[in-house]
């Protein structure tokens, strides 16, 4: 997962803005489209998007709306689109902060590493034999590395995250493939299968991914049934 994806269609721009950041630590992908944008995203995953609101194809607006769909990763929405309605529609849509071109560069890395340390200050969750590396998206047992697909890893870290609360099927479905995904419902109760598979030491009778039935799933962490 890259700490930093940037989105800007001008590649002068958007290049000096990512060498700037690996200067300062953060590694970084850049993207000239929302296509490319959506794409990198989906494959790489990102711990923050920088993000332009005028490019080629889907605009920064859309791009916004569709990580949004399916994630919380923190966005900041850099544009020389300063009207009241283009804010509004950013931080509507779920922005995390916009920014007006041209920016202070001392002010956005300010920003960028509070929202750093804010949410990714805290980034393993443990429960018993499991721990979790939520930066790192990587899951072990005991030490040893369990392998888990993306849709695996982003399921665990949401039931984890939200332990002992039951979720529904359709909630779960939403989050993890999204309203729009071309992903049969059924691909839940199939994930849900393979990480039982891999946590539980008995899949049959497991102990933390519980099933409420007609409803959905929880979470329960080591001696907190």
């Amino acid at each position: 997962m890259a700490d930093i994806l940037v989105v800007e269609d001008n590649e002068e721009i958007g290049g000096l803005l990512s060498d700037f950041l690996r200067a300062e630590g953060y590694d970084t992908y850049l993207a000239l489209d929302g296509e490319e944008a959506l794409e990198l995203y989906e494959a790489e995953g990102a711990k923050l998007v920088l993000l332009d609101l005028v490019l080629p194809g889907l605009d920064g607006f859309a791009v916004c709306s569709r990580i949004r769909d399916n994630s919380n990763t923190p966005i900041i929405i850099l544009s020389a689109r300063d009207s009241k309605e283009d804010k509004l529609n950013g931080l509507l849509l779920g922005a995390d902060d916009y920014m007006e071109k041209p920016y202070d560069i001392d002010i956005l890395l300010a920003k960028i590493q509070g929202i750093m340390k804010r949410r990714y200050s805290s980034v393993e969750i443990v429960d018993g034999e499991l721990r979790l590396d939520k930066a790192a998206r990587r899951l072990f047992r005991n030490g040893q590395e369990v392998l888990l697909t993306a849709k695996e890893f982003d399921l665990l870290l949401y039931l984890m995250e939200n332990k002992g609360k039951v979720i529904g099927k359709e909630e779960l479905f939403c989050k993890i493939w999204g309203f729009d995904s071309r992903s049969e419902p059924q691909t839940l109760t199939v994930h849900i299968k393979w990480l039982r598979e891999k946590l539980e030491h008995n899949p049959k009778k497991p102990e933390h991914i519980l099933t409420v039935w007609g409803v959905g799933y929880r979470y329960i962490f080591e001696g907190e049934g």
